[in-house]
């Protein structure tokens, strides 16, 4: 990253907004933008914004990245992986779907989407899987796909993703799994049982993508959305903008700062 300083004692491991533009050769406005999404990374330091260096490589990477939704996906995802997908409509979050699936297949992994709560059946997201490039079919027949009707989305996800991890480890697989909120879900309660989760997948060979539509959190205040997303080790947002991916960044404090 040549133009800011890079290299030797004298680089500078924050940068503020106007480097970052003048780099990137953006106006301030879009950098301050970018941090507003979650976009590209940035701290608050008194009435002042900075950019972290590792942040700003990072970003750069992913401008670098495949422009397919799979592609992008396939350098975003590791595992274990726990992500909070939010789509703009239902189309776009079937797409989300259709991509978290495709990338776990190659990775070789056994995937399982859990349905209920978004009014569409079992035999309707077969057949929308399969316009979108993934052969359920084959995948089921080599015990590497399955469907699971959800009666109650706040009821025993944390038990059945253990009972999946278990079975899965003999053939030595991922699971990869696919959740949806209901737009009825309280977000307390959807909070609380995720916190469960991360419990699982922390400790699993599993990646856990939970999807909702733009439209159920539109009510959220900033504050509340921030809560979701920090349960969460990654945020994928696909609106006709396109796809923007981040991850939580956890935060080390100084003993030695006030």
């Amino acid at each position: 990253m040549d133009g800011i300083g890079k290299g030797g004692k004298g680089a500078k491991d924050l940068l503020d907004v106007e480097e970052v533009a003048s780099f990137l050769d953006v106006g301030p406005v879009t950098i301050y933008r970018w941090c507003r999404e979650g976009r590209l990374p940035c701290l608050k330091i008194g009435r002042s914004w900075r950019i972290r260096r590792e942040a700003l490589e990072e970003f750069l990477r992913q401008s670098e990245r495949p422009t397919t939704t799979v592609g992008q996906l396939s350098t975003f995802l590791t595992v274990p992986d726990n992500l909070i997908a939010i789509a703009q409509n239902l189309d776009m979050l079937h797409v989300l779907d259709a991509a978290f699936f495709l990338v776990g297949e190659a990775r070789g992994g056994t995937l399982v989407k859990f349905y209920g709560g978004q009014g569409i059946s079992e035999k309707e997201l077969r057949t929308d899987f399969m316009r979108k490039g993934v052969d359920v079919g084959r995948l089921e027949g080599e015990g590497r796909f399955r469907f699971s009707a959800e009666k109650d989305p706040l009821d025993g996800r944390k038990d059945l993703l253990q009972k999946l991890v278990e079975e899965q480890a003999e053939e030595g697989r991922t699971v990869w799994v696919s959740f949806d909120w209901s737009k009825s879900v309280d977000l307390d309660t959807a909070l609380e049982q995720q916190a469960a989760l991360s419990e699982v997948i922390d400790t699993s060979q599993l990646v856990v993508k939970t999807a909702v539509l733009e439209s159920a959190i539109e009510s959220w205040a900033p504050a509340t959305l921030r809560r979701a997303q920090a349960t969460h080790a990654g945020t994928v947002w696909l609106s006709e903008a396109g796809l923007m991916m981040s991850r939580l960044v956890p935060v080390s404090f100084d003993r030695g700062l006030a």
